[in-house]
């Protein structure tokens, strides 16, 4: 099912729950923090309050899950053979993971043929600044990296982090992205009010102990006493 009809599936269903419309926390887990994000962004209503990533692929992915790593032969093979045919319509039309395939070494036709990454990232000539203004009205928006993931490749994209355009193995810090230095989608405005938060968690993707989830993300971000909630 494409993502996008996902999310107003999902949008639906959290407008017509009487006990959030009020506002509330959202979490998201791996695929799910960038799906949340684009909820915030496109409609926000009812809105969210601290908006928490969990491994989150924000800036997508180009890289086969579980690889042993970039340089090995296997990995660039899979990886080419999936992005031959990751743009073709009815693969965007029916493939989540295709719908943040971000492919650094064509950025065009990424930008051209994205149903979704490209859009929510604000990347089109075109620029909703609806997008910008909802993300912005967040209190927080904190995104987790595992420091030992696999299964993301980069795992940097769970920051907001992606290869340099023309290669697959350097990446470029956030603050040097046209997405942050151009402002696309609020992140820039929201680094100088302290709403973004970026933590890391040692271990493999979504592997953490309930000790960690409880002390870094519950009683922080999740419960009446926490930061910003």
């Amino acid at each position: 099912m494409n993502v996008n009809d996902q999310i107003v599936y999902a949008h639906q269903n959290i407008s017509s729950l009487p006990e959030l419309s009020g506002g509330f926390n959202a979490i998201g887990f791996s695929q799910g923090g960038q799906f949340l994000r684009a909820y915030v962004q496109r409609f926000n209503d009812p809105p969210v309050n601290n908006l928490i990533s969990v491994g989150g692929q924000h800036q997508g992915v180009f890289g086969f899950p579980n690889c042993p790593g970039d340089n090995e032969t296997l990995c660039e093979i899979t990886r080419k053979l999936l992005n031959l045919g990751a743009y073709e319509p009815f693969v965007q039309d029916h493939l989540v993971q295709a719908e943040y395939w971000q492919d650094p070494l064509n950025e065009a036709e990424y930008v051209n043929k994205s149903v979704f990454l490209a859009d929510i990232n604000n990347e089109h000539t075109v620029k909703n600044e609806t997008y910008k203004e909802n993300l912005m009205s967040l209190n927080l928006f904190v995104m987790v990296m595992f420091t030992e993931d696999t299964e993301v490749q980069p795992k940097e994209s769970e920051w907001f982090e992606f290869y340099t355009p023309g290669q697959d193995k350097l990446i470029t810090p956030l603050n040097e992205t046209s997405i942050y230095t151009e402002d696309w989608i609020g992140l820039q405005e929201m680094t100088a009010q302290n709403q973004l938060v970026y933590l890391s968690c040692v271990g493999n993707h979504l592997q953490f102990t309930e000790d960690w989830f409880i002390d870094n993300i519950i009683t922080p971000y999740l419960t009446a006493n926490g930061t910003s909630s």
